[in-house]
């Protein structure tokens, strides 16, 4: 097998690890999602269904499809795609083609087809800041008129779309990822640190004058605050978890999952994870996850080209990101962002662009041998 996929270019770490997570987020779905999907549609595997159709097998498509298109190709459509993602952001305020679902504007509805921008702009803005990056020369990105003026402009559009919508998850990520990238090629301290403490204090606005950040960071704070209400949903992920132990109360055994804990088919999962299957296992998806990133950041090292390695660490970076928040928020480590599980949690656009975003990665050793 794993002959099969060196001899087509794709990196077999990244194929062996994305298909055992794969596996393992349908089986989990097919158990989290159960009694909800009865609930609401009639049909239990309602979510197991559509995570098939509309993540996982679209999903593999666009992940051999990257894999086989040479990563280089994309650095000379990255002005391309950070206008895609600034229009991307945009339709979802446009009448008609922007939906509004669960208080924000964040879905649009398009050539019948339904899905997030935001999911797809934490793709299209890691190929243009890749591709910017890596077209600096010596110093150039490090200036501040050719360096700073131009990352702080790009990335303030995007992250103002996101908080409009509102989608603060997603601008974290994005944010986190792109300071990670700038960091990396060398940008002084002095700037890094400087645009984290600006990060922060509009992260600190944004929680003073917005009332529902207000009440989850105070629920964050102190969860014993209104379980009933706003910490309803911590408390219920903290009872799951805690049920748990060490080994779990075993698959299917959720109690939960039965309509007591909000969002066991997206947000919650690692919750009915962790009362099900316990702590050890937790950590061995962890392990899982870990190994994907680590993995990605060994092509970043091992590749030649600078936009190729750009792009592997951003994809790594916004992966192990995106665990980091959903991980910390469900055991109560960071506030309620609403971040999805990679691989794990229901949503066709989020499965979608992270498997395609993978397929580039995957397809990057097999091209060194090419001339950059």
């Amino acid at each position: 097998m794993l002959a099969f996929f060196r001899s087509r270019s794709l990196d077999p770490a990244i194929v062996i690890l994305v298909s055992l997570l794969l596996i393992f987020g349908l089986v989990m779905l097919i158990s989290a999602s159960g009694p909800v999907a009865f609930q609401r549609t009639g049909d239990s595997l309602f979510y197991v269904k559509g995570q098939l159709l509309k993540g996982v097998l679209p999903g593999m498509i666009a992940f051999f499809l990257f894999a086989w298109i040479d990563y280089r190709t994309w650095r000379a459509y990255a002005g391309a795609a950070l206008v895609a993602s600034i229009i991307l952001l945009v339709l979802v305020y446009i009448p008609g083609i922007g939906l509004k679902l669960g208080g924000a504007r964040g879905w649009v509805h398009l050539f019948g087809v339904q899905f997030q921008p935001s999911e797809l702009v934490k793709f299209t803005f890691l190929i243009y800041l890749s591709a910017w990056l890596a077209a600096r020369k010596a110093g150039e990105a490090h200036s501040i008129e050719q360096g700073l003026i131009p990352f702080v402009l790009a990335l303030g559009s995007v992250m103002l779309l996101l908080l409009l919508q509102p989608d603060t998850g997603s601008m974290m990520i994005i944010v986190g990822t792109s300071l990670l990238l700038y960091f990396l090629s060398g940008a002084p301290y002095t700037w890094f640190l400087g645009l984290s403490v600006v990060g922060s204090g509009l992260i600190a606005a944004l929680v003073k004058w917005s009332p529902y950040r207000a009440a989850r960071f105070m629920v964050f704070l102190h969860p014993e605050l209104d379980p009933k209400g706003i910490g309803y949903h911590i408390n219920q992920a903290a009872l799951a978890i805690g049920s748990g132990g060490w080994f779990g109360v075993g698959f299917g055994h959720s109690r939960q999952k039965f309509l007591y804990l909000p969002e066991v088919e997206s947000d919650s999962i690692i919750a009915v994870i962790a009362e099900e299957m316990g702590f050890l296992f937790i950590c061995l998806l962890v392990f899982l996850f870990a190994g994907l990133v680590w993995r990605c950041f060994r092509i970043a090292r091992e590749c030649r080209d600078p936009f190729g390695a750009y792009l592997a660490v951003g994809v790594g970076g916004m992966i192990g990101l995106q665990v980091l928040l959903n991980m910390g928020s469900m055991n109560g480590l960071l506030p309620m962002t609403g971040v999805t599980l990679p691989f794990i949690s229901y949503g066709g656009s989020s499965m979608t662009v992270l498997l395609a975003a993978l397929g580039l990665v995957a397809g990057i050793p097999g091209r060194q041998t090419h001339r950059v």
